[in-house]
């Protein structure tokens, strides 16, 4: 199955973008979690508005879905500043990103998603501008080229990664603030879907709120897709209230667990414990056991199966866990009880 097909898939996906707008919190008090970086966010933020100046450059760091955007347009709404937003991919030429940085105004916020995908020629035209706020652009060609360099306005760049160790140390650098954006808890996660379905004129009582956020991967995207399957299932096959016997109905034929499994992670743990006695197994058989490509399990499945205690990359291979036997209904082995 593709990625952005999987219903528990962090990753946004075109049914989430209306949704994500719609359910996006618009101030810094709004938004559930993270309380150290809104408290060192709310100081700084103050601190630039009382000088006047613009904020200083932010980078924002984590796992898909847990608010590194949500976070740039609430920055820009909180400093009164437009918000321009692009990704490293769509910046093809150093052309393409003077064109962005001449049209800014003062205080304006640039968003730069995906950021470490930025070519590094553009990282290099980048750099004077995040320092010194100009544009260096070079004039003909040959021996007859010269620099002429143009002023910017002060702008605030928010670069946004989820693979921080991708980022060039020099660009990594200038940047005034790193935060790293953390996966939630189950009671922050509870707030989240209260406040979403509040939005959504979803009627939902407590215990479905809380099942659903055990159920999101500690994602608050995740979180907001399944509340809106579960909504639809309560509308079709109840009279529109969520309570729990309708919210497992519907997980149940969404097939996410108790604690946000989905198919393919299941069949992954019960490939290694049948096939292979519970492991260790290497990449390369396991992929060719599943059927599924050897990236795809160790960057998309295995992250959140290790997170969650399932299963344990050794030396020699892949190994699924004590807990990953009695979640999934198989008995321990003795060998293992004995460890």
């Amino acid at each position: 199955m593709n990625e952005e097909e999987r219903i528990i898939s962090s990753k946004e996906q075109t049914s989430d973008e209306k949704l994500d707008v719609t359910l996006r919190p618009k101030k810094l008090d709004e938004f559930v979690g993270q309380s150290k970086i809104k408290e060192s966010l709310k100081i700084f933020m103050q601190a630039a508005q009382q000088r006047q100046e613009a904020l200083e450059h932010t980078l924002l760091y984590g796992a898909p879905g847990l608010g590194k955007t949500t976070l740039a347009h609430i920055i820009a709404r909180e400093m009164n500043s437009n918000i321009r937003i692009t990704s490293g991919p769509a910046i093809e030429r150093a052309g393409d990103l003077a064109a962005i940085l001449t049209n800014l105004e003062a205080g304006d916020v640039l968003f730069i998603d995906e950021i470490h995908r930025l070519n590094r020629t553009i990282e290099e035209v980048l750099y004077p501008a995040l320092e010194d706020y100009s544009l260096d652009i070079v004039i003909g060609k040959g021996p007859s080229a010269r620099t002429l360099r143009l002023d910017l306005p002060k702008f605030t760049l928010i670069g946004a990664t989820t693979r921080l160790s991708l980022l060039s140390s020099p660009l990594r650098d200038r940047f005034g603030s790193t935060y790293r954006i953390d996966y939630y808890q189950n009671p922050e996660m509870q707030q989240i879907v209260k406040r979403s379905s509040n939005i959504l004129n979803c009627s939902i009582d407590e215990p479905s709120s809380l099942e659903i956020a055990k159920r999101s991967r500690r994602t608050p995207r995740v979180a907001n897709r399944l509340l809106k399957r579960v909504r639809d299932y309560a509308e079709v096959k109840g009279n529109g209230i969520i309570n729990l016997d309708i919210c497992d109905l519907a997980l149940k034929m969404l097939e996410v667990d108790n604690y946000g499994l989905d198919d393919i992670d299941r069949r992954i743990l019960k490939t290694i414990i049948e096939k292979f006695n519970g492991g260790p197994v290497g990449l390369n058989t396991l992929a060719a056991a599943t059927g599924e490509e050897m990236a795809t399990i160790e960057d998309i499945y295995e992250p959140f199966l290790m997170q969650m205690g399932f299963l344990a990359r050794t030396s020699r291979g892949r190994v699924v866990t004590n807990r990953g036997y009695e979640h999934l209904g198989y008995e321990v082995p003795e060998q293992n009880k004995i460890l």
